[in-house]
């Protein structure tokens, strides 16, 4: 079942929701075609090329395998997969609600697409030139949803677009989520690897996604003062926690991070600093982990946010295989524009933070930087790792 769904320009509805355009962002040959539909009205094809494309949009694609596809050849010959249309990105027809439901209840599993379209034109709902005030599913895909859930099916959601999206409690009643978001020209694939268990959802969000809409800005790096409602904490009506927060992601195992090493416990703003841990795969299944560190500066002449990400890695373990993860780094990686806009290193302690999100911290240490305030040349963006 799905709600995102293709608008073929030739028929001026929308039909096919395995269709390969939804896996495409605005910036590709046949968004721009659209953008010719769009513009010229009832006026003629300005050039032969557009008007093949008109009467042929889908010959302009390269070789594509959709979701569906991709998730029936996943399946194999002894497993049904039925398809059913729930609505339309954008309308408010919930006329195809009856069939999804009818089919999910039939069905052992129900996989609910639902997301944005990725466009130029007025009836995609994002990409460049199409923000909107109000980032929940678009149209009726949330009925859609809450519909399929009420059937009693175990709903996998899959959430498809190029920007994160504010799902409320309607996360907490699916039983996983999963964010493609655009994912290609092997999307199907790629997709159906990862729900029936053959690839490792090794992925992590770049981004924090809200509560609501009315949550936005919502990010990791925020000001000790910023990021929560005033001093009471939480806002009246909910947490100001996100939704799901930077650096988020699951897979199919569990990992026990441990024996946090830092070394040298102090350093000059020109000295190096090992921090090492072991990372021990406590499942039953081979699996990837993103290792992640955040640092923190909590007194300086500047404030500071409360995290930074300074280094990750992945790494992919066996069933009770542990790896020793070591990241080297600069003390010039905590500079920062001073009242005088000069890059400097100032001295004192620094925060460390490792773990598998920036709200997921398993270890906690700290180094001191000495000396005094030293300028910085070169600005360093990242720190070395190795993984042994």
């Amino acid at each position: 079942m799905t709600a995102d769904v293709y608008r073929d320009p030739t028929r001026g509805i929308e039909e096919r929701a395995d269709d390969v355009r939804l896996l495409q962002v605005e910036y590709h040959y046949p968004a721009h075609v659209e953008v010719m539909f769009e513009s010229q009205g009832d006026l003629p094809a300005p050039t032969p090329l557009v008007a093949s494309s008109r009467a042929a949009l889908n010959e302009h694609y390269p070789p594509m395998v959709s979701l569906l596809q991709g998730i029936r050849a996943a399946a194999g010959e002894g497993v049904q997969v039925e398809h059913a249309r729930g609505c339309d990105v954008l309308s408010d027809d919930t006329s195809g609600f009856a069939d999804a439901v009818a089919a999910a209840e039939r069905a052992q599993l129900a996989i609910v697409v639902v997301g944005d379209r990725s466009g130029l034109t007025d009836d995609a709902t994002c990409g460049e030139a199409r923000d909107r005030a109000d980032i929940g599913l678009p149209g009726v895909q949330r009925a859609l949803v809450e519909a399929v859930v009420a059937s009693g099916t175990p709903v996998v959601l899959l959430l498809m677009g190029g920007r994160p999206l504010a799902l409320g409690d309607l996360a907490s009643r699916v039983g996983s989520l999963l964010a493609v978001w655009l994912p290609g020209a092997e999307g199907g694939n790629a997709v159906a690897d990862v729900l029936f268990g053959h690839a490792e959802p090794g992925g992590r969000l770049p981004i924090s996604f809200p509560r609501s809409s009315a949550q936005l800005p919502v990010y990791y790096g925020h000001k000790p003062s910023g990021g929560r409602s005033h001093w009471k904490g939480d806002y009246v009506d909910g947490p100001t926690t996100p939704l799901y927060p930077y650096g988020h992601g699951r897979g199919y195992t569990t990992f026990a991070y441990d024996d946090l090493a830092i070394e040298p416990a102090e350093v000059a703003p020109d000295g190096r600093v090992s921090i090492a841990l072991t990372l021990r795969n406590t499942g039953e299944r081979a699996g990837d982990e993103v290792v992640q560190l955040y640092l923190r500066d909590p007194v300086a002449s500047i404030t500071r946010p409360v995290a930074e990400l300074k280094g990750f890695v992945r790494v992919h373990l066996a069933p009770g295989e542990a790896q020793r993860i070591t990241f080297d780094l600069s003390p010039a990686l905590m500079a920062f524009h001073d009242a005088s806009m000069q890059l400097v290193v100032e001295p004192g302690e620094i925060a460390v933070m490792v773990g598998a999100s920036s709200a997921d911290v398993r270890l906690r240490g700290a180094f001191t930087i000495t000396g005094d305030t030293a300028p910085v040349r070169q600005k360093v963006f990242r720190s070395d790792v190795s993984v042994a």
